[in-house]
């Protein structure tokens, strides 16, 4: 699989609003893990053109992405500023 035990925890641990790899259901870490999985589907997506079912969980996942970026953007705007430059998302 693409996306480890290991890798996970990582990503939860770097971008947690408290730094740590329990830290799995912050807007932070979901946010970090969406964008893990885009990326990755985007790739998978310039080399097989023809896969649809990948392209619509893609755009599923960035819907996703774009309400939690919103809610943030709407509760704490200095947490989403932060997330938005550490992930390099843009707006």
């Amino acid at each position: 699989m693409y996306l480890t035990k290991e890798k996970k925890q990582e990503l939860f641990a770097a971008h947690g609003i408290q730094k740590s790899a329990t830290d799995t259901g912050s807007a932070e870490s979901q946010i970090a893990l969406f964008t893990h999985r885009i990326n990755f589907l985007t790739d998978h997506l310039k080399e097989h053109k023809k896969d649809n079912s990948s392209r619509r969980g893609l755009l599923q996942l960035v819907g996703k992405r774009r309400r939690l970026l919103d809610y943030l953007q709407r509760k704490d705007i200095e947490r989403y500023r932060a997330v938005i430059a550490d992930l390099g998302i843009r707006k």
